[in-house]
């Protein structure tokens, strides 16, 4: 089969298309001929690596596992003896390390479940990522409904994905992101949109219960003014993260403002509640572009340019 490989790190050039041994399903398994699946920020990070200390989980010197990707959307092509969730011909989404390839095997209890049928492949493969890790970040920070958040990167992966959720759990949804954006987001929910290049959020004079950071661009030391005594601020960054356990440690015992770090567990259980809510017309996957495979080191240097709008996605021949 064919996938996009990274023998070393570095650049986007590293990667190339290559033919790799197509894999065999397990008696658990299920093997998914991929439709579509995304280039993210996570994936980014693997491959630069960045932070560096990431290579202590993806090789030292070298790539261990040299397929990225993690979405994706296809068909089940076959199973193993011991699966009863899904059958040959089933359209599936969700998560699963090395998706930028035409097939791959997930066992049957993985972060897959069958796709919505209103939803293109191409749809369905950009909403399980910053679907789950925004879903976790907003849990994790116990919104609720009335109260307020204010989303800053609200035109992000993470981000789009963070202004359809808290509205869905019944918060007053404020969203910042840059002029072209604005009415994308606004279209996503949120009740306030302030456009960067010509406001500042954190001078507003208002507060939040929740000020969620979905593109690392922020700092709690900025923002601790936004955010009400007993609220939350929700860093996503992994760069960031040399300083902010600290801080994690701190305000647990100090002040009256808490920061905190989710880490997301990607789940069926989180995949079918994505496709509940999108069954519900309550989420939908944003699309900036899309490439073919091959023109993998195209759609990730557009990524790197942070300049996305919602997600980049691949399409599989």
């Amino acid at each position: 089969m064919k996938a996009v490989v990274h023998d070393r790190y570095g650049p986007p050039d590293v990667l190339r298309l290559a033919n790799v041994e197509k894999p065999v399903p397990n008696d658990d398994e299920i093997l998914i001929r991929i439709r579509a699946t995304t280039v993210n920020r996570s994936d980014c990070g693997w491959r630069a690596p960045h932070p560096f200390f990431s290579r202590f989980f993806t090789g030292l010197l070298r790539p261990k596992r040299p397929i990225l990707g993690s979405e994706l959307a296809g068909v089940v092509e076959a199973v193993g003896s011991a699966v009863t969730t899904f059958e040959a011909g089933d359209e599936v989404f969700g998560i699963k390390s090395g998706a930028h390839a035409e097939y791959v095997c997930a066992r049957e209890s993985a972060a897959v479940a069958h796709k919505p049928a209103a939803l293109s492949f191409e749809e369905a493969a950009a909403v399980c990522d910053g679907g789950i890790i925004a879903l976790t970040c907003l849990r994790k920070a116990g919104l609720r409904e009335g109260q307020s958040i204010v989303v800053y990167g609200a035109s992000g992966s993470i981000g789009t994905a963070a202004v359809q959720l808290a509205k869905a759990f019944g918060a007053e949804v404020t969203a910042v992101c840059n002029t072209k954006n604005v009415e994308v987001v606004r279209s996503l929910g949120a009740g306030e949109v302030v456009d960067y290049t010509v406001a500042d959020f954190t001078r507003n004079g208002r507060t939040y219960d929740v000020v969620f950071d979905a593109v690392g661009k922020h700092s709690f030391r900025r923002c601790r003014r936004s955010v009400k005594p007993g609220g939350v601020y929700i860093e996503t960054d992994l760069g960031y993260l040399w300083h902010a356990p600290l801080l994690v440690l701190l305000t647990r015992w100090i002040g009256d403002k808490r920061v905190t770090i989710p880490i997301p567990r990607y789940t069926q259980e989180e995949v079918v509640f994505l496709k509940e809510l999108i069954e519900a017309g309550q989420y939908r996957a944003v699309i900036d572009r899309r490439y073919p495979l091959e023109d993998v080191v195209e759609a990730t240097r557009y990524v790197e340019t942070g300049q996305k709008t919602g997600n980049v996605v691949l399409t599989v021949a």
